[in-house]
Order: structure tokens, then C-alpha cells, then sequence
């Protein structure tokens, strides 16, 4: 039997524009702090330095306040869900555009502070009831809002892996962030057979297979929201998480290996 259509998640417009000024604030600040030395070590994210990881993250945040004063889109044709799992696919044009603003910025530092700045500018009001396009597509500022969420707790927690840095990730913006890439991953594995559960976030079911009606179900994977989101990413393998204890996974269908990353 085919499994019922998913109702797309809504996310409160107000709460993702609060959450998005605290996490760019966070981790604007946790940079300013930084040692000039430290910019030059060596990231998890595609050989990058933390330079060039910063580079990027002002990338992220600069582009907010650009697609909110851009003409606004007649139709939105991207979800959330298809943003995240479309991501991959624009590896290759990231990474060369994340080095050019690496190069051509000589305090990646200052351009994060002023990204950041132009932000809490533009979204100092309520976020506007319109449209936004990006390459991937056209969705709702408020949509777009959220992927700015997503980008912003996967790279402070990249770079504070990378720098040792105790940086703060606001709660909305992680629980966001685990609900997005839980749905990703029921859209791309589509069932009623695994119920992954990353409390106290997020409960999807997935995977194609014998359908549960009632108690706990026969497969039952949980984990905790940095480590869902750091699998999710390809930043830590399924193995790794089981191997570490952070990672429980119980019944015969119950290794979504297969189905990971969802985010590129």
C-alpha cells in the first residue's frame, strides 16, 4: 500500500526571523574573536579553512537582504524539503564561489559583521508576506527564512569544531533545523515502516514497508539533534554515531545508512 501524502511543516514567520538574528549574532561574535592564526586551520566542509568557511557563512547571510529587495516572483515553484535535497547539486558552484569571496575579502571577519548587520536591517520588522527566488527555484521569504536557519546551525557547528569554540546555537534555530532535514528524509525514503525520533524535536516515520497502527513500532532509530543534523549533512557517518553510542537503532529495517546525507 503506498503511503499517504505528507502535509508540508509550517514554521512561525516571527519565531524564524528571531532565531535568525540570535544564531547570525552568535556566530559573528564568536569570530570577531578569533585569533588571527586560527583562520588558517582546516575545516570538515570540503577542504575549506575556517576563512573560507566564514567566507561562506557571510555568503549565507548577505544573500537575505539581497532576495527581499529583488522583485518579488509571480508563482513559488521550490519546498523546503526539495531545498535541502537539492543542495548537492550546487556543490561544485558553492565551493568556487566560497574561495573567490575568501580572495577578494581581506577581513572575512569584518564582511561576516556587516552581513550580519544588513540582516537585523532587513528583517528588523515582521518577515514580508511575499515571494523570494533563489537559484533552486521560488519559495516564501518566511520558507527562506528557514534555509538561512539551516545554513547558519550547520556551519557554527563546523566551525566550532574546527576552532574549539563554545559558540551558543539559539533553539529555535536547531529545532528548525532537525524538523527540516527529519522531513527531508521521510520525503527521500518515503514509509510507514521506521520511525525516527530526535526528541525533543522531531518523530517522522519512513521507509517503505509494513505499516504500524498502534504501541511502538517494529523499527525505532533515535538520536540527538547535533547528531541527527551532523549525519543528516554527511558531517558523521551512521556507523560512527552507532560506534559512539549516540545512535540507537532497533528492528530489521531500521539502518537508514542508505538514505543519508539528505543535505548536500
Amino acid at each position: 500500500m503506498p503511503s499517504r501524502s505528507r502535509k508540508s511543516r509550517s514554521y512561525d514567520p516571527e519565531k524564524t526571523r528571531r532565531a535568525l538574528v540570535a544564531q547570525a549574532g552568535a556566530v559573528a561574535e564568536a569570530v570577531r574573536g578569533l585569533a588571527p592564526e586560527a583562520f588558517q586551520r582546516r575545516t570538515r566542509v570540503g577542504g575549506w579553512t575556517v576563512r573560507e568557511l566564514v567566507a561562506h557563512l557571510a555568503r549565507q547571510v548577505e544573500v537575505m537582504p539581497r532576495v527581499l529587495a529583488a522583485e518579488a516572483p509571480a508563482a513559488a515553484d521550490l519546498t523546503l524539503t526539495r531545498w535541502a535535497r537539492s543542495t548537492a547539486s550546487l556543490a561544485d558552484r558553492l565551493d568556487a564561489d566560497t574561495r573567490e569571496a575568501a580572495d577578494e575579502s581581506p577581513d572575512v571577519a569584518d564582511r561576516l559583521t556587516r552581513a550580519v548587520a544588513a540582516l537585523e536591517a532587513a528583517v528588523a520588522g515582521p518577515l514580508p508576506d511575499r515571494l523570494v527566488r533563489i537559484t533552486l527555484g521560488s519559495l516564501t521569504a518566511a520558507d527562506f527564512a528557514v534555509t538561512r536557519l539551516v545554513e547558519l546551525v550547520v556551519h557554527t557547528d563546523d566551525l566550532a569544531d574546527a576552532t574549539g569554540l563554545d559558540i551558543p546555537v539559539d533553539r529555535q534555530a536547531l529545532a528548525a533545523t532537525t524538523r527540516l532535514l527529519a522531513d527531508a528524509l521521510a520525503e527521500a525514503a518515503p514509509g510507514n515502516s521506521v520511525e525516527l525520533r530526535v526528541p525533543p524535536f522531531a518523530a517522522v516515520q519512513c521507509v517503505t514497508g509494513p505499516r504500524h497502527t498502534r504501541g511502538t513500532p517494529p523499527n525505532v532509530v533515535e538520536t540527538d539533534p547535533l547528531t541527527w543534523i551532523r549525519m543528516a549533512t554527511g558531517r558523521l557517518t551512521w556507523a560512527e554515531a552507532l560506534d559512539s553510542a549516540r545512535l540507537s537503532a532497533s528492528g530489521e529495517r531500521a539502518d537508514l545508512s542508505g538514505y543519508l546525507p539528505v543535505l548536500g
